[in-house]
């Protein structure tokens, strides 16, 4: 299967560079593709039996896993209420589309040419979307140990990882600090893109707007989650340095 380096001409396979970032090789690199494959990705290519939607769904419990046993272990006095709350900041959509850019995830992603030309493969959720398939595609890959030796490696030092998440807790104020000095109070808007699943377990998918354009979409349990999400989107490409 082939994928192609938007960003080189040149220069070793994104597959290879990304399993060197990961610091492991995958034995069933099948599993890598899919982890990388978006759903749109199946529409021209009848032949891939799947994207990467049932891995996210595994990335997702075994990064909380991860973490969850990480966090415990390094904050032995929090109280169950703190551990949450540290965890969440680590797995939100912001910060794993943070991650995924880190480690190269956005360049490998395989895309429709439509996906491809809105700005897909730089799109928060499909970046957040990728890494928690790619956590997946780890477990199923080697198992537990290499899946929490490879998060561990890619986060590093949790506590920095913290520390400087709390300088990012409010991106939609981050942004209209930005945004106001140039284009007013007025120019930013959020619409609501999309809502799914069932009523008890709502997602919720936000695009912000600046002057009519749009500027960065992202999901949420809640609307303003969302809206943090996409804020924080926009953040990352006005100014590429708001993810460090």
């Amino acid at each position: 299967m082939e994928f192609s380096n938007p960003l080189s001409d040149s220069g070793p396979h994104p597959l290879d560079s990304l399993q060197q970032r990961l610091d492991y090789s995958f034995h069933d690199v099948g599993l890598l593709e899919c982890a990388l494959t978006h759903p749109s990705y199946l529409q021209d290519h009848p032949e891939v039996a799947e994207s990467n939607q049932r891995l996210e769904f595994l990335g997702d419990a075994v990064l909380q896993l991860v973490l969850t046993e990480a966090l415990f272990q390094l904050f032995p006095g929090d109280r169950e209420g703190l551990l949450s709350k540290r965890r969440a900041t680590l797995t939100k959509g912001t910060f794993l589309a943070t991650l995924a850019r880190e480690i190269g995830i956005d360049v490998c992603l395989r895309l429709s040419p439509g996906e491809e030309a809105s700005g897909g493969r730089f799109r928060a959720a499909a970046l957040e979307d990728a890494c928690e398939a790619l956590f997946g595609a780890l477990y199923l890959d080697g198992g537990l140990p290499v899946a929490k030796r490879v998060v561990l490696g890619l986060y590093g030092p949790l506590s920095d990882r913290l520390t400087g998440a709390v300088d990012a807790d409010n991106p939609k104020g981050r942004l209209q600090e930005y945004i106001q000095p140039q284009h007013g109070n007025d120019a930013l808007r959020y619409e609501v893109s999309q809502i799914a699943g069932e009523d008890h377990a709502r997602e919720y998918e936000v695009t912000v707007f600046i002057n009519g354009q749009p500027a960065g979409s992202g999901r949420g349990k809640s609307k303003k989650l969302a809206e943090e999400a996409a804020a924080q989107a926009a953040l990352e490409t006005l100014m590429p340095d708001s993810g460090d």
